[in-house]
């Protein structure tokens, strides 16, 4: 068992190991022999090897899956879940056996829905995706569990099951509706993301332009009433701005359900090492992302070159689609994509840990929400390697335990801890947007 990341031995593979030392041939009764490596030097197999054992002792939580939204896209009937069999290998990065091989102890499974899309209101989108999302988990009763609390979490993993929670991605889906907000709660969401790509009427975006200075009078009271709730503030998506207000507003941890390290990679996406020094005293986790262009600068400046090089060519071949194309084409045979390696997402962890504190990390893929991924971690099933990398960096048993869930479970924990205290003293809020902002409501 692993006890506070102390040394300790297995026997795994025909190989014992401890924590900072693998003895090759050795039994865990015996002293380790002479030529006993570090672990760190030790080969992938033997690192993979005491990665599992990790996750056979932890749940491994991973933030952010957007399964439920590709579900709906590749489906002719957007609710048509059983053509989608996760039992079979699927075309996109997540199923059954993968989730097995990836070692996946817990879900938040994303309930995504685009915010430049209104259609008669987001409620009818938002509520769409909520029924997929529980109706994939209530397919599968053998492999995922309904989980509302940390707790729940752990019980599914005792039991061998995926415990599975849902994670709003885009605070537009409660059009300025702090009710609407209570019923989503209602309804199993356990995080939101205050922003997606959009900036909404009470808070701004990363990659949208600023109108509110970060969050409005309503987006604060929207944070206090998640608070309330027992509702995880995800910052994921949002301003600087946003996140450094909502760190000052909250009385709950938080998380970024998906990102990365600003100090790494210089994109809006990604978290600034000023709000990463905040993280120790709010307690929340920063869940690092595979997105090639969030964990690669050379990824990310590469995209920001064609989104340039198409500008320019759309203005030499004006309403001429076909030789825009092949001009794009040519252009990219002689500029190959850069890869984005398991190495740069260890980056990323190494300097969050480096800011913030091993305490302050978690795993946030965005598997099925990205079209490219990161060499080395194409799916679920991908996680153990990214660990391998970790132990050879020098990573405890402890830190490794708290990056796969121990530290969002903490969070989540915390919200639950915070909600229980707000709930006796605090009514839920019936201000509106109108009345704190001058917006309608």
């Amino acid at each position: 068992m692993l006890k506070n990341g102390r040394a300790f031995w297995v026997v795994c593979a025909g190989l014992a190991m401890s924590a900072p030392t693998v003895a090759m041939g050795q039994v865990a009764a015996k002293k380790p022999a002479a030529a006993a490596v570090s672990i760190r030097e030790a080969s992938l197999e033997t690192r993979l090897a005491y990665v599992r054992t990790i996750l056979r002792n932890t749940p491994l939580v991973d933030g952010h899956n957007d399964l439920p939204w590709a579900m709906r896209e590749a489906a002719k009937d957007p609710l048509d879940v059983v053509a989608y069999d996760l039992r079979r290998p699927t075309a996109g990065m997540t199923d059954i056996a993968r989730l097995r091989k990836g070692m996946v102890g817990g879900q938040f499974w994303s309930v995504y829905i685009p915010g430049e899309v209104r259609d008669s209101g987001y409620a009818r989108i938002q509520l769409e995706q909520i029924d997929i999302a529980k109706r994939v988990i209530a397919r599968y009763p053998d492999v995922f569990v309904p989980a509302f609390t940390a707790a729940d979490v752990r019980k599914a993993y005792a039991q061998g099951k995926i415990g599975s929670l849902l994670g709003m991605e885009g605070g537009h889906a409660i059009e300025n509706s702090l009710g609407a907000l209570r019923s989503y709660y209602e309804l199993g969401a356990r995080y939101m993301t205050l922003t997606h790509n959009v900036t909404l009427d009470w808070a701004d975006a990363a990659n949208d332009v600023p109108r509110n200075n970060g969050l409005t009078a309503f987006g604060k009271e929207v944070v206090r009433e998640m608070n309330r709730l027992g509702m995880i503030v995800d910052l994921a998506h949002t301003s600087p701005a946003v996140m450094s207000q909502a760190l000052s507003v909250t009385e709950a941890p938080v998380i970024w359900s998906h990102a990365a390290a600003r100090g790494i990679t210089d994109v809006p996406r990604n978290v600034p090492d000023s709000i990463l020094a905040r993280l120790p005293k709010n307690g929340g986790v920063v869940m690092m992302t595979f997105v090639p262009g969030f964990v690669s600068q050379a990824v990310a400046n590469y995209g920001a070159q064609v989104t340039a090089v198409r500008d320019s060519i759309a203005k030499r071949f004006p309403n001429d689609n076909d030789a825009q194309f092949k001009a794009v084409a040519a252009w990219r045979e002689t500029h190959p994509t850069p890869i984005a390696t398991i190495s740069d997402v260890a980056d990323h962890l190494d300097h969050i840990k480096k800011i913030a504190g091993a305490a302050h990390v978690g795993i946030g893929g965005d598997f099925d929400g990205i079209t490219e991924t990161v060499q080395g971690l194409e799916d679920v099933s991908t996680y153990p390697t990214l660990f391998a990398e970790l132990l050879k960096r020098g990573w405890t048993a402890t830190e490794l335990k708290g990056l796969a869930g121990e530290n969002v479970l903490r969070v989540l924990k915390g919200a639950e801890s915070v909600s229980a205290l707000l709930r006796k003293s605090r009514p839920s809020s019936t201000k509106t947007i109108q009345q704190l902002d001058g917006r309608r409501p």
